[in-house]
């Protein structure tokens, strides 16, 4: 599932880097920590590998 934001894909890079040791965890903040915990690397690196291109900055609801 490819993310729906520029926001998203970012959060999803950060916490990538975290799972992957590259980072500290205790660095992340807001949705990339929850992404950490609630998504596996695989997942995370489906939203992180998203085209930026044609993306909105936020996704709204």
């Amino acid at each position: 599932m490819p993310a729906k934001s520029k926001a998203q894909q970012k959060a999803a890079g950060a916490a990538l880097a975290a799972k992957r040791g590259e980072t500290k965890k205790s660095e992340l903040k807001g949705a990339s920590r929850e992404m950490y915990d609630s998504m596996s690397e695989t997942q995370l690196e489906e939203f992180a590998e998203t085209k930026r291109k044609g993306l909105p900055e936020h996704k709204h609801s």
